[in-house]
């Protein structure tokens, strides 16, 4: 069992430091400097773990991760049955280790008055270590079923469906429209968050356990399968396309140029930094840049811009600043929204709070038809809906405007329509407590099912989605299935 009186010993997070703000602004490399082999640091932060009677980090974490078990484990440096713990519920902590907010730390028992354990830390450490220490293999299954499963995108959704189905005996191809595999973890991601190796190993251990991978598959268009040939060819396929149509903006002078969707933007820079070239990239380069949307990818923007050697970056978010500190309305173990401060935060920007965009102006010199500024006002959340304060209007300088205001729902023309799957009111593919649509033997996973979601989400409905496709095929399954396509988060 973990140490009983660790918390008390240990009453402080530890993180690895962050390299200087002027050094990684030179680079696209990882932000965190790699943690040394005796840092003693880890274990530290392992011993805080308080074995408690009912630990709601379980609860906190839509898969399920045993986090005691594997704290206790890195504490006592078993790194052998750190890793079985944690790839007994997540197929890719080296993923979710360095991308996912980290809920399970927000309902970590000793965070009620403690600062929480480094829960994601550890995670990412176990990983690391075991791949550097060989205790990453394939898992090939015993044997093959005969059954063939298509699964339509390789983000982390379809990638842990694709998984858990090959090591369950199915023969299964991931169809992946861009010219890589990885999805929104391949171009969607700055390489300063998460370096493209991480992926390309997990995908190295994919391929020899014998899943497929079918990039540049045009599915539902004109030069690949249609849905049509979709059913023909396989026994089950899995909907992992993910929600891709981005949430507009439409204000006056929305037709100007120069004002861009931020995954038209970061996976330009991305395919430069791996050394492609780009004709027409968009950059950042000398320019007043806004960015509309202040979550995660607002922040990818942001950093990638401060890369590019931007003049200034203007971070608008139209909800007011939250707190620092975990509201009143939102207690213990809930996911509070409060005021958290990024790698790309630290790097330089300003991010303006309670703001609306009014217009997208130009001035028109020399003929010009791009964005020149964005005028803006004040608003008032009060009463729930954004209310303009008066005699608050300005102009922000902006040749560069990113749209970074989420998603609305997956494409109906294509494969979805093809298919003839049924989506529901908010645009998502619906499905029942089993993961599948009105299609027979089509089934959905991850943000085109459920929305717009977090990497643990998706790799919890690939997981469960997974048990599903299996049960449908074989008539029973040993896969886990973490949750219900209707799970939700604590929340108040």
């Amino acid at each position: 069992m973990a140490d009983p009186r660790g918390f008390l010993t240990y009453r402080e997070r530890e993180l690895p430091a962050r390299r200087p703000v002027p050094v990684r602004l030179l680079d696209y490399r990882e932000v965190y400097e790699r943690r040394s082999e005796d840092d003693a640091a880890l274990t530290r932060q392992a011993t805080r773990c308080m074995d408690c009677g009912v630990p709601f980090c379980h609860n906190g974490c839509p898969l399920g991760n045993l986090i005691p078990e594997w704290n206790d484990l890195t504490r006592r440096e078993d790194w052998e049955g750190a890793i079985e713990r944690l790839h007994a519920t997540n197929n890719f902590p080296d993923f979710t280790g360095r991308l996912c907010p980290a809920p399970c730390e927000t309902s970590c028992v000793l965070g009620i008055n403690q600062p929480p354990v480094t829960i994601k830390n550890i995670e990412q450490s176990i990983i690391d270590r075991a791949f550097e220490q060989g205790l990453v293999v394939p898992q090939v299954p015993d044997r093959l079923t005969g059954k063939t499963v298509a699964v339509i995108g390789s983000g982390p959704a379809g990638l842990a469906a694709a998984q858990q189905l090959t090591r369950a005996g199915h023969t299964v191809a991931v169809h992946e429209r861009a010219d890589k595999i990885g999805g929104l973890l391949r171009y969607g991601i700055p390489e300063f968050k998460m370096e493209k190796e991480h992926l390309d190993r997990r995908l190295a251990q994919m391929e020899a356990e014998g899943t497929l991978f079918r990039p540049s598959s045009d599915i539902g268009g004109p030069r690949g399968l249609s849905g049509e040939d979709l059913l023909e060819r396989y026994d089950a396929v899995v909907l992992a396309m993910g929600s891709t149509i981005p949430r507009d903006l439409p204000v006056p002078g929305r037709e100007l140029g120069g004002i861009h969707q931020a995954m038209d933007y970061l996976p330009q820079a991305t395919r430069v930094v791996h050394g492609e070239t780009v004709p027409g990239q968009i950059l950042a380069t000398d320019k007043d840049v806004v960015i509309i949307g202040g979550g995660d990818t607002g922040a990818d923007c942001l950093g990638t811009a401060m890369r590019q050697g931007a003049r200034s970056v203007t971070q608008i978010e139209i909800m007011p600043r939250p707190s620092e500190e975990r509201p009143a309305s939102q207690p213990w173990p809930t996911y509070p929204m409060l005021y958290r401060v990024s790698s790309a935060h630290e790097e330089g920007g300003e991010r303006v709070y309670a703001t609306s965009t009014v217009e997208f102006v130009s001035d028109g010199s020399a003929g010009d038809s791009n964005v020149t500024h964005l005028r803006v006002t004040e608003v008032d959340m009060s009463s729930g809906r954004p209310v303009p304060v008066e005699g608050t209007e300005r102009l922000l300088p902006a040749q560069l405007v990113l749209l970074a205001m989420g998603f609305v729902g997956v494409p109906r023309e294509g494969v979805v329509e093809q298919l003839g799957v049924e989506l529901d009111e908010r645009g998502r593919i619906a499905r029942d407590a089993e993961f599948a649509t009105s299609v027979p033997g089509v089934f959905v996973a991850g943000d085109a099912g459920r929305g717009q979601s977090l990497i643990v989400w998706a790799i919890a409905e690939g997981r469960a989605a997974a048990a599903a496709v299996d049960a449908y095929l074989s008539g029973r399954t040993e896969l886990p299935s973490p949750i219900l396509p209707t799970t939700v988060s604590i929340s108040l």
